[in-house]
């Protein structure tokens, strides 16, 4: 779900499912760039709904069942207050983006103890909170997504294909096949808090309404925290959704007239279409790769005969190369260039402002901050 995040913060194509509007006039309704704009949005000049008016430099919390600040803030008719309205669409984007929220407002704490002026703190806050959210993205998410050693690589001889000159646009195919690999990691249920039932993806973690205690989420289930037992993984990386993605609910999708629209597989391989992407061998063979073999794929027994859609391609290269793991070569270059050139196109980024920067937030391992660090509050024993 940390990708999902990732993906609403830097892409939002609003254009029909069912067709793009003409190339030439697409326009990514975001910023491409990790910069936290799903959360903050324009800012307490422009959204100042989403500061509180107690403490004007913290981000506003909603409260839930028990009046506990553990959800989104909400109007009276429970529409989330935030940047993006797709960080309301399921129970683990919606809590993740409340466990921001709080490490926004952490973060507040400890610059006014540092003595940061008042007028300063919102974007001292933000900037520390983005670059703190920049760096788990390329040293916990990256690593786990393309492998430790295809990471290091890339930041030590740089993007092979994707250079960008100037601005950063994101690539389709980034933003219609290879990023997507995550839908199939999604399963079908998940226990939320230690103890709990299992709940299925749909309908029980439908979003779009107030989080009530007993949906609070234990991050730790979900992600690994020292001195908790092993979190849940999530599903490999291969050919197959969770049911729950093949009839996604009306709240989601809103009314269709074409029910095939209801599959979140059918809605991936529409954009691949939509927006003329290559087949996935053709790519594999412009970098370099060799292609998966037709029984790799597997799609012949269905009667297809053509080229593999790129999507789909990616995910059983992921399946056929690195037994589900990780991405395989051509989604790890795709994923890893484009991710890594947001980063250094963006001249307020911690890799274009200070490369020697380090997080400055206490992590359970002294020599790796990671996002269960941001998701979950660690604060050191005190010596002595």
């Amino acid at each position: 779900m940390f990708g999902q995040f990732i993906a609403h913060d830097i892409t939002a194509d609003r254009s029909p499912v069912t067709h793009h509007d003409d190339e030439a006039f697409l326009r990514n309704a975001r910023s491409a760039r990790l910069d936290l704009e799903c959360m903050y949005g324009d800012g307490p000049v422009g959204n100042p709904f989403l500061f509180s008016r107690k403490d004007p430099a913290k981000v506003l919390l909603g409260l839930n069942d028990r009046g506990d600040a553990a959800d989104l803030p909400r109007n009276q008719e429970g529409i989330a207050l935030v940047g993006d309205p797709r960080q309301d669409v399921h129970l683990l984007i919606s809590q993740m983006h409340v466990a921001m929220l709080k490490a926004h407002n952490r973060l507040v704490d400890r610059l006014r103890e540092d003595g940061v002026s008042e007028a300063d703190l919102v974007a001292e806050a933000r900037r520390a909170l983005t670059w703190h959210y920049q760096w788990a993205v390329l040293f916990d998410f990256l690593p786990a997504t393309i492998g430790e050693e295809r990471t290091r690589k890339l930041l030590q001889d740089g993007p092979r294909f994707f250079q960008p000159d100037g601005t950063v646009s994101i690539p389709f195919e980034f933003a219609d096949a290879a990023y997507r690999f995550g839908h199939s990691q999604m399963r079908g249920a998940y226990r939320v808090q230690r103890g709990g039932a299992d709940l299925t993806l749909f309908p029980d973690l439908i979003g779009f309404r107030p989080v009530t205690s007993d949906r609070v989420i234990d991050w730790s289930l979900l992600f690994d925290v020292a001195g908790e037992p092993a979190a849940a993984r999530s599903r490999p990386i291969d050919g197959c959704l969770a049911e729950p993605l093949l009839k996604l609910p009306v709240d989601i999708t809103g009314e269709l007239d074409d029910q095939d629209f209801q599959s979140l597989a059918v809605r991936d391989l529409q954009r691949g279409v939509a927006t003329g992407l290559p087949s996935g061998e053709a790519v594999a063979r412009l970098v370099g790769e060799e292609p998966l073999l037709r029984d790799e794929v597997g799609l012949s027994e269905f009667g297809w005969s053509g080229e593999t859609p790129l999507w789909y391609y990616l995910l059983k290269e992921a399946e056929v190369r690195e037994g589900g793991e990780r991405l395989g070569p051509v989604g790890s270059l795709i994923v890893g260039e484009v991710l890594l050139a947001i980063l250094d196109g963006d001249p307020e980024s911690f890799r274009s402002v200070d490369r020697s920067w380090r997080p400055t937030l206490p992590s359970r391992d002294p020599d790796r901050f990671g996002l269960a660090d941001l998701l979950v509050p660690f604060e050191p024993p005190i010596d002595g």
